[in-house]
């Protein structure tokens, strides 16, 4: 009878110790230790950093990495998961748009516990589930007010800032710090309304040119009146100062002077020639008998 009850205490710490285990927390990761039965079922409040802890049976250890995290939901099977992930919104218009979208986050350490208590799950659970639904819910909210043309091209930036700015709003809270969500190819949309956006961006792009163009051509255009001006403002000071030259030159002359460069100018012979009233017109003989005497002398 005694050697019943040895046996049966010793099945039963047998039973103890294959029900519990050493669990380790690796490093860059903060473990949360919950109890599955009792009064004090839930989450520990102390939360386990690096380390090897005895986890009993009626106890379950989750981990919680603290370093970046990264995520893709595609619609390729051969990234993710094997379904199809890929997060699908509609514009203003109410065309369909499928996006394929990556996420980088990290836990802060000090908020695990509440992240756990917040979603009772683990990080992939909370990244496939929460997260996912968070940021399809920002594309639907934010892209259902913009026009196709907005969220295609040059548009897909403004809104994956938005849709960043909008998750990052609700995870910072609880303990989830988004660093990055990002597209990963081009938006998926209808071919028809591809071709059509494709085309207006051309239409705008060759407007853009010609408008370019011609303020070009009126640049050049102004740099040759600028330079056809300057020269007429050049010349016509060239002119105005050789009037002016000549207007001095006028009024310094006189008639004794002009007698006297006709008399430097004559080489002394008299023409054999006369016409005209007194020899008038004859150059260079000048009339003598014009000069006062002291100057014949």
């Amino acid at each position: 009878m005694k050697f019943s009850k040895l046996l049966i205490v010793g099945l039963a710490l047998c039973a103890l110790t294959l029900g519990s285990a050493c669990s380790k927390v690796p490093a860059g990761n903060v473990g949360v230790k919950v109890y599955l039965l009792g009064g004090e079922k839930g989450v520990d409040t102390e939360e386990l950093g690096v380390g090897r802890y005895w986890i009993g049976f009626n106890e379950e250890l989750y981990l919680f990495p603290t370093f970046t995290q990264n995520y893709v939901w595609t619609k390729d099977k051969t990234e993710g998961s094997p379904n199809d992930e890929s997060i699908t919104f509609q514009t203003i218009e109410g065309l369909t748009v499928g996006a394929d979208v990556g996420i980088s986050y990290h836990i802060n350490p000090k908020l695990v516990s509440v992240v756990f208590q917040k979603y009772r799950k683990g990080v992939d659970e909370i990244t496939d589930i929460f997260l996912r639904n968070m940021v399809r819910d920002a594309f639907v909210e934010i892209a259902s007010v913009k026009k196709v043309e907005a969220v295609y091209g040059a548009g897909k930036k403004d809104l994956i800032t938005a849709v960043e700015d909008h998750v990052k709003k609700q995870t910072v809270p609880i303990g989830i710090e988004v660093e990055r969500i990002y597209l990963i190819g081009s938006l998926r949309l209808p071919s028809s309304v591809i071709t059509a956006i494709d085309q207006k961006i051309q239409a705008t792009q060759k407007a853009l040119q010609r408008r370019n163009e011609v303020e070009q051509t009126k640049a050049e255009a102004d740099k040759v009146r600028a330079k056809a001006a300057g020269t007429a403002d050049a010349i016509l000071a060239v002119a105005t100062a050789q009037a002016k030259a000549n207007d001095l030159l006028t009024r310094s002359l006189s008639t004794r002077v002009l007698t006297f460069e006709a008399v430097k100018k004559w080489d002394g012979v008299m023409p054999k020639f006369m016409t005209g009233d007194n020899g008038a017109g004859i150059a260079p003989m000048v009339l003598l008998q014009g000069l006062d005497k002291t100057t014949t002398k």
